[in-house]
């Protein structure tokens, strides 16, 4: 999909620059994990690079990345982190995280989307439909499933709600892996056998589907219950007190929402509407 790039040239009609000309000439600097598809890699292949470059082609600016894995820390040294004897940071924006995000400012949000259970073909669960029915097999059936858990979300609560816990092979959201995210290892492992469904978050979903042959995945929604989300919404992140810059960002992503959105659909991620009451924090006052 070409994005469009050249419309430098349109910043004073739409209004996407706030400040002097030296302002337009500054780096747009992300924070970005090198190896997380389908969010971000090394070789901007990732939906996330595709919108950083995206806002950085209509800023008239650089796009300049920091590179560190998705681990714990992240925020605190990336986004947060100075450049040693300067007034300068590392990195300016977050291209995707959970809309409330406790560690940053958070930007309205880009996209909204959810949680599927994800379920390899030709494998003997051709008629599974709706994920309620794996909490109806019969006991033979139910003790031949091999389902995919991660150690966080709400597909492992899911799982003890129906009672099916003990089908469960568990994995981590963080592997500490640098040659496999967790959406590459559970890509590996479906298509040789080891599991043969999952309940994971769409992005990572879209990604595996992206692997294999059309066709090779049924995809279910997991539909929200009470006391268990399983859709979100995704926004950007700048740091506490960077108001410009958030400003900045929500005027793009007002400019550029359909173009956003079309990027996204094209890794193959389930999207919901965004809904419009999103949680109050009381540091957006």
């Amino acid at each position: 999909m070409k994005v469009i790039s050249d419309s430098i040239k349109m910043l004073a009609c739409i209004g996407l620059l706030t400040g002097s000309v030296s302002h337009a000439q500054e780096k747009f600097k992300v924070c970005a994990d090198p190896l997380n598809p389908p969010y971000s890699t090394k070789e901007q292949t990732g939906y996330e690079n595709k919108i950083a470059r995206l806002f950085a082609d209509q800023l008239g600016q650089e796009l300049e990345y920091y590179w560190f894995p998705q681990r714990i820390g992240f925020i605190r040294n990336t986004l947060k982190a100075e450049i040693e004897n300067t007034n300068q940071y590392r990195c300016d924006v977050v291209i995707g995280v959970p809309s409330g995000f406790d560690f940053a400012k958070t930007t309205k949000p880009y996209f909204h989307s959810t949680y599927v259970l994800l379920i390899a073909k030709g494998r003997g669960w051709d008629d599974i439909s709706e994920a309620s029915q794996l909490a109806e097999l019969p006991l033979q059936r139910q003790e031949a499933l091999k389902i995919a858990m991660f150690d966080r979300g709400p597909g492992t609560a899911w799982l003890q709600r129906q009672g099916l816990l003990d089908q469960g092979i568990p994995y981590q959201s963080m592997t500490g892996d640098d040659k496999n995210n967790a959406a590459m290892q559970i890509d590996k492992d479906l298509r040789n056998g080891v599991i043969d469904m999952v309940l994971l978050w769409g992005p990572m979903a879209g990604y595996i589907i992206s692997q294999s042959p059309e066709d090779s995945y049924t995809m279910i929604p997991m539909q929200s219950v009470p006391g268990l989300k399983f859709d979100f919404s995704m926004a950007m992140a700048v740091r506490y007190g960077d108001n410009k810059r958030k400003e900045q960002l929500e005027r793009l992503i007002d400019n550029n929402i359909d173009q956003i959105q079309a990027i996204i659909k094209s890794y193959n991620i389930p999207l919901l509407p965004i809904p419009e009451h999103q949680p109050r924090r009381e540091d957006d006052d």
